[in-house]
């Protein structure tokens, strides 16, 4: 892929950041070692931190010292379900804090290929009905969360939403999809794979749904809530806002969910950034399109959990 396609503001980092083979052992235990010495935030004057365990997987929670309202979201972090931690999107969780004065509850769900589907998913379930019973504790109304991620974390967002909606009981109030990794079968293209898309690339993409999965991406059958594409109907599915940029892998299969959540009746807003690159939103937020995409998610989130006034967007 040509840089000058790339947003002028995103071109110096998508020119330095390489798509690394983070599906090969020696790379992937060298990225977690790597993202481990980064000092994680402990909470300060505005925020304050801690974790709740559940099971074999934990959350980290961020709560507003003022909070503005009794909404809350759960986030879950991407990785190409390979890599990283809660801790890694600690400027995420904390951007949303200081904007919209909420809970915000983060996954550490555990990692592929040492533990495949579905234990990411069932950690993210934990995590749900961990915020759902600790509601009063937290100080949440438990009817007004919204589940999100990025990345892998979006698809784990999506197939969090569809397993809720099959299960029964509390639902989340909508749905915030970052750039997610939705469907196994762009892993199987080569027309995709020759693109050489930056930061995540389709050999990355094949990797980390092979690990994921158990199995080779795009196979007639995937086990059922591991691929959020794959699912027949998407009826019933809270309202979402889905947010990509058009030149990251994922533009084409994120447009056809998109499109495939409004045929089927759920609201969904699809905000495209042009010359957009992968994790770019949450990595350059004070570039002139990562300010344009939190305007929008705030305005989002913000009429989804009614709050009549969100704090400043921050810097």
């Amino acid at each position: 892929m040509k840089l000058n396609k790339v947003h002028p503001d995103y071109q110096s980092s998508a020119r330095w950041i390489p798509a690394l083979p983070y599906h090969w052992p020696p790379v992937r235990m060298l990225v977690n070692a790597l993202v481990k010495l980064i000092p994680p935030f402990k909470g300060d004057a505005t925020t304050t931190v801690r974790w709740a365990a559940h099971g074999p997987s934990r959350s980290k929670i961020y709560q507003p010292a003022s909070p503005a309202s009794d909404a809350a979201l759960l986030w879950i972090h991407g990785g190409g379900y390979l890599c990283f931690s809660a801790n890694t999107d600690d400027a995420t969780c904390r951007r949303i804090v200081d904007a919209l004065g909420i809970t915000v509850v983060s996954v550490d769900y555990r990692l592929a290929p040492q533990s495949a589907f579905p234990a990411a998913l069932d950690d993210c379930v934990a995590s749900w009905e961990w915020l759902q019973q600790h509601s009063v504790e937290l100080g949440v109304d438990p009817q007004r969360v919204v589940v999100a991620g990025e990345s892998a974390g979006g698809g784990l967002a999506a197939t969090l939403a569809q397993r809720l909606l099959d299960e029964g009981g509390p639902q989340p109030v909508a749905q915030w999809l970052l750039a997610p990794m939705l469907d196994d079968r762009t892993a199987t293209r080569a027309d995709l794979t020759a693109e050489q898309h930056f930061v995540w690339n389709n050999r990355n993409n094949w990797g980390g749904w092979q690990r994921y999965l158990g199995q080779d991406p795009g196979l007639p059958e995937a086990p059922t809530h591991a691929v959020a594409a794959r699912r027949e109907s998407l009826a019933g599915l809270p309202e979402t806002l889905l947010a990509i940029g058009d030149l990251d892998l994922f533009y084409e299969e994120c447009v056809t969910y998109a499109e495939r959540l409004q045929s089927d009746g759920v609201a969904c807003e699809l905000f495209v950034t042009e010359g957009g690159v992968h994790g770019m939103e949450t990595l350059l937020p004070a570039s002139s399109p990562g300010r344009l995409h939190w305007d929008s998610v705030f305005a989002f989130l913000g009429r989804k959990l009614d709050l009549n006034q969100g704090r400043s967007t921050p810097n």
